[in-house]
């Protein structure tokens, strides 16, 4: 049993137990740099996977059309080079959205 308030503890309750914080921004930056001067693309991409491609839900979180979705997300699977159908891959950007969400509410 790890001892309460250990190093591990924090880091599983971070959810960051499995990849070193620094190495798991490190990927994502490196993941998602096609994108980096997009905030839209970023915010499309991020909403879109929370809400588990649902087009219309996206368009209405973001207030914008939901062929502007479409438009959005097919030219982010374009920039990526990926598939955003595979479930791998749409949890491997997950994980480094969220990452960097980490590091942003961070300072």
């Amino acid at each position: 049993m790890v001892p309460r308030g250990s190093e591990a503890d924090q880091a599983a309750a971070l959810g960051t137990s499995l990849v070193a914080p620094t190495d798991a921004r490190q990927h994502a930056q490196a993941l998602l740099a096609p994108l980096a001067d997009s905030p839209p693309l970023l915010a499309t991409l991020h909403n879109w996977l929370s809400l588990h491609g649902s087009w219309d839900r996206t368009a209405t979180a973001l207030g914008i059309h939901r062929n502007t979705v479409r438009q959005r997300i097919t030219r982010i699977s374009g920039l990526l080079d990926t598939d955003l159908d595979d479930p791998d891959v749409r949890m491997e950007l997950w994980f480094a959205l969220r990452s960097l969400d980490r590091d942003a509410s961070r300072g």
